[in-house]
């Protein structure tokens, strides 16, 4: 089904790859489609506690394919690709509206996303990242928005998410002059959360998603990433009462119960995943 993307689950992890490596992955709205898709299986798929994106090759995602642009650019933007097979809308359909779009709807996954990054992260690809929930880059990636020196703006909503990881600062130099910066700038200004040594990303990737799997609850994850994406569109009053009507219901399920008594039993917990029945 996939020509411009890898899928694996290997429990508790699915791993979607983006596949052009001769093009350094470079984004296509083919490429757009199977990742959604993709990530409509691994929300789906109760082995699956966490999803990691990552690319083949030695880049994670060069931006938007330049055929692609040119067409743009000579007024051509009509699909010829589209295939129904890959129609999918991952995500809570409860979510507000604006964590649902083209790209922000990874906010809205119940499940951990984390965005491994390789190499080069460029254009479109650096606000598809930011919507990953953790970002881990090889201390060979190097980051470039690029848009200012295509004559282009701030493209899917990195005028929004990208100010709320690093500040409206380092937002404004990052976008506005469209320069590179390697991993370890990446890292001082909160783009990514952790630099580490190339040849450990991809473990150190599935190792994290791992000890959530072995650890924390996926109901309580799922619940904490809305609040986290839903709260940054309301005030500190509207959370904290959410959290307190929230925090009531966690009391009434079942895995409140495992993590009390697992902490005391001094064992690892058995949180049931999302989906499993039982």
């Amino acid at each position: 089904m996939y020509e411009q993307i890898l899928y694996e689950v290997k429990d508790p992890v699915a791993t979607i790859t983006l596949n052009r490596p001769d093009r350094l992955n470079a984004w296509t709205d083919r490429m757009g489609d199977e990742v959604k898709h993709a990530m409509a299986r691994a929300e789906a798929d109760p082995s699956v506690v966490g999803i990691l994106v990552t690319g083949a090759g030695r880049g994670f995602c060069a931006g938007a394919d330049l055929g692609n642009l040119s067409d743009i650019s000579e007024g051509s933007r009509e699909r010829t690709d589209r295939d129904p097979a890959l129609e999918a809308d991952p995500g809570d359909p409860e979510a507000p509206a604006s964590l649902r779009g083209t790209y922000s709807y990874l906010l809205s996954i119940p499940k951990p996303v984390v965005a491994a990054i390789n190499g080069p992260c460029a254009g479109m690809a650096v606000p598809i990242a930011c919507y990953a929930d953790v970002r881990l880059a090889s201390d060979r990636a190097v980051f470039t928005t690029a848009f200012s020196r295509r004559g282009l703006i701030a493209e899917w909503g990195i005028g929004w998410i990208l100010p709320r990881l690093v500040g409206h600062a380092h937002a404004l130099d990052l976008i506005v002059s469209g320069r590179k910066i390697d991993a370890a700038e990446a890292e001082r200004m909160g783009l990514v959360n952790r630099v580490v040594p190339h040849d450990e990303l991809l473990d150190t990737a599935r190792g994290y998603l791992e000890d959530l799997a072995e650890n924390c609850s996926p109901a309580s994850m799922a619940v904490m990433k809305r609040q986290v994406y839903t709260d940054l569109m309301e005030t500190l009053a509207h959370g904290e009462r959410e959290s307190i009507r929230l925090m009531l219901e966690s009391f009434e399920r079942p895995d409140f119960k495992e993590g009390v008594r697992s902490f005391l039993e001094k064992r690892p917990p058995r949180f049931r995943r999302l989906g499993e029945d039982g």
